[in-house]
């Protein structure tokens, strides 16, 4: 089944930018999605960007909108994420995350669409 590795957390101050990446094996969708979520102690794990892997559709929450930005390589096989202009509050653990390969219910940012996870990468914002 799917495997998801993510990489590429670290600490950085505020204003910042670190860029993570997520290796996705064993995964072909036919009406999937794929994302980026993050989830901080004591929160619900939230999603911060994510598309439809059919058509590349994809969205991001108001929060992150304009710093954040999920991209794919060409041979699908790894996904990234670009972080911009770093907050305090952007810190969590961040996690990659694969939907049935036939369905994204819930659309693309919504934890309920997805199925499986990577272990997650920590990312620390300082101000």
């Amino acid at each position: 089944w799917v495997q998801l590795r993510e990489s590429g957390g670290g600490s950085v101050q505020a204003g910042g930018s670190l860029k993570l990446s997520c290796i996705v094996s064993d995964y072909h969708p036919t009406d999937g999605c794929l994302g980026w979520f993050r989830q901080a102690p004591g929160k619900e794990r939230e999603g911060v960007g994510g598309f439809y892997t059919r058509t590349g559709h994809g969205g991001y929450p108001d929060s992150v909108r304009g710093r954040f930005t999920y991209s794919r390589e060409t041979d699908k096989t790894t996904l990234y994420l670009q972080m911009n202009n770093l907050k305090p509050e952007d810190s969590a653990v961040y996690y990659c995350g694969a939907t049935p390969a036939d369905k994204c219910l819930w659309g693309p940012i919504d934890r309920r669409s997805y199925s499986d996870w990577g272990q997650g990468t920590q990312v620390t914002v300082f101000s």
